[in-house]
């Protein structure tokens, strides 16, 4: 299959080897020379030009940082008839709405939850938005990186889950932080209290992912810029909606605290 792909940096780079050790054709965005060798290093073919990238692509892949880079890529993307753009970036559910309503090709949202890590196993969770048959056309390319690959609705279902995961997963950070206080007042140091914890009922993902790096300090430096940007847009599409994120918001408020 003809792939175009653009945003081959820390999370579409192993995208972009995946796509390529399963055998379909891809054509890459590269800014730089420096990106470009990269991107050639992966057996792509590497471009600075993205009609070149986007213009022949049955399906489009974009995977850059924020909601503003996919509106400034995606809105007057040159594309073939019959393909499929496929976002994942993780942003507000209209974005993908407006990019649908101007092109005409199919959209596919396809946000994703994990990291390059987790990209270079084949194994990114990816919350899918779209009509049966664009998600169909795009699986091929979307379970080369991505299992599992969950279809959870119509164009934009795929951001709205997102959304909600990641507002959850920064109250479950909250919540851990305000327990690691808790126990540090208990007289539990935190290193402690994360190597027991795992092994009662308060075990989570969550817990495991921190416990992993040691200490809630540590993971939130590690992940706040992409999570704090996610609750962000999360927020307004609930102000949007004339509310707000409810009782997550105070756990949210001890996360965002953290990352201060």
């Amino acid at each position: 299959m003809r792939v175009g792909f653009i945003g081959a940096g820390r999370m579409g780079r192993p995208m972009v080897a995946r796509l390529v050790e399963a055998g379909h054709d891809v054509r890459a965005l590269g800014r730089s020379d420096e990106k470009r060798a990269a991107i050639a290093q992966l057996g792509a073919t590497a471009t600075v030009d993205v009609t070149s990238v986007s213009a022949h692509a049955q399906v489009v892949v974009v995977c850059v940082f924020s909601d503003e880079q996919v509106r400034q890529v995606c809105l007057d993307l040159p594309m073939a008839p019959g393909a499929v753009l496929v976002v994942h970036t993780t942003g507000s559910p209209r974005t993908v709405e407006t990019i649908a309503a101007s092109l005409a090709v199919d959209v596919v949202d396809a946000p994703v939850s994990g990291g390059p890590h987790n990209a270079a196993a084949g194994e990114l969770t990816l919350f899918v938005g779209g009509a049966d048959a664009a998600v169909a056309r795009a699986r091929p390319v979307l379970s080369c990186y991505g299992d599992p690959v969950l279809h959870v609705g119509p164009l934009g279902a795929g951001q709205k889950v997102k959304l909600v995961n990641n507002a959850l997963f920064a109250a479950q950070i909250g919540l851990l932080s305000a327990s690691v206080n808790l126990a540090e007042r208990l007289g539990v140091p935190e290193p402690a209290l994360l190597s027991a914890l795992p092994h009662g009922s308060a075990a989570s993902r969550v817990l495991d992912l921190v416990a992993a790096g040691g200490s809630v300090a540590s993971f939130t430096q590690m992940a706040g810029e992409f999570v704090g940007k996610d609750v962000a847009v999360a927020r307004n599409v609930a102000a949007e909606l004339g509310g707000d994120l409810g009782v997550l918001e105070n756990a949210i408020e001890v996360f965002s605290s953290r990352k201060k």
